[in-house]
């Protein structure tokens, strides 16, 4: 089951390891990435840096099997890198559910939202988008910290 789908610029990281993994109970870390699904090394280092009780998978965006990602009974959040990520994971069968803002990046057009969440007039459009369609989006870093809506 997709317990959390997060946008997080870093994937696999501290806040992930240390805060989201024990607060969720997660088995399974998917990194829904392109450019991470054919770095091996990227793969790798991920692989080591998740307890050995976690397992970890890291495709390509279009070749994920949301549904069934979604079905089983495996605790699983899924990662993107960003924005446009969780567009193509929709477009590739990514479910409803709990879209958290984790970690994006600022950048050329880009404003801050909150501390660690900065996006464009396009990103927040797209945002708003997923979210009249039956996403729930929060910004929250990690899980001590109030989830605030995107709106």
């Amino acid at each position: 089951m997709i317990v959390l789908s997060r946008i997080d610029s870093r994937l696999i990281h501290g806040q992930v390891i240390e805060a989201w993994l024990p607060y969720l109970n997660l088995r399974r870390v998917v990194v829904a990435d392109d450019e991470t699904a054919v770095d091996d090394f990227a793969k790798a280092a991920m692989g080591l840096a998740v307890p050995s009780s976690v397992e970890v998978v890291a495709q390509r965006i279009g070749e994920l099997d949301f549904s069934a990602l979604a079905a089983d009974a495996v605790r699983t959040m899924v990662l993107f890198r960003d924005v446009s990520s969780v567009i193509s994971g929709r477009e590739h069968g990514l479910p409803d559910g709990l879209l958290n803002l984790g970690n994006v990046h600022a950048g050329p057009g880009r404003s801050a939202v909150s501390r660690s969440v900065f996006l464009s007039p396009d990103e927040r459009e797209q945002l708003q988008n997923l979210g009249r369609h039956g996403m729930q989006i929060v910004i929250q870093a990690v899980p001590g910290e109030k989830p605030i809506g995107l709106a």
